[in-house]
């Protein structure tokens, strides 16, 4: 098991029994995630390591827009609601947003965000993939893979390592609107 306590030696034996290399800086850096997740009382397994480093090694150093908290509740007879403190350029943001299921919530609540700071809409969803480890676990991490359509031509794929799902696909979404307000300067 993976956890709060994984030192280096435990992260290297995990690896080899996966076949997985990664440099020094990289195992710091997966180690990091391992314990700050292992913090939070994320259980993770060996089935999980795979996701973890795909989920370190897809970040990247610019952060336009972080989610500081979010809080997502959702209901069988009314809208689900999702209430987030967003930091974007460095301002914070509360907001809330109405949909039908909490990720709908939550594209609800960016939005204002995003238009209220930066006029920008949010690309076409075109795809929504959720996969998790073989195991059958309930507290497994999930990895959601996001397709977007920006304009006509171009689709941007990013994905999202977490063991609530929805979170997963926030995570998914932030990268790609990081990606975009990166890219307009």
């Amino acid at each position: 098991a993976l956890g709060k306590l994984a030192g280096k030696a435990s992260l290297a034996k995990n690896l080899e029994a996966l076949d997985i290399t990664l440099s020094d800086a990289d195992q710091k850096k997966v180690l990091k995630r391992i314990v700050s997740m292992g913090d939070s009382k994320q259980n993770m397994t060996l089935e999980d390591l795979p996701f973890i480093i795909a989920d370190v090694m897809e970040r990247s150093d610019y952060q336009h827009i972080k989610m500081l908290d979010c809080s997502i509740s959702s209901s069988m007879h009314h809208k689900s609601v999702a209430q987030a403190t967003f930091k974007l350029n460095g301002v914070e943001h509360r907001v809330q947003g109405l949909g039908n299921g909490g990720f709908d919530a939550f594209i609800n609540a960016i939005k204002a965000v995003l238009k209220e700071q930066e006029d920008f809409d949010l690309p076409q969803l075109t795809d929504y993939e959720i996969r998790i480890p073989k195991g059958g676990k309930t507290d497994a991490l999930t990895e959601c893979t996001t397709t977007w359509l920006v304009g006509r031509e171009r689709t941007i794929r990013t994905r999202g390592v977490n063991a609530n799902q929805v979170f997963a696909a926030m995570q998914a979404t932030l990268r790609m609107i990081n990606i975009q307000l990166h890219e307009r300067g």
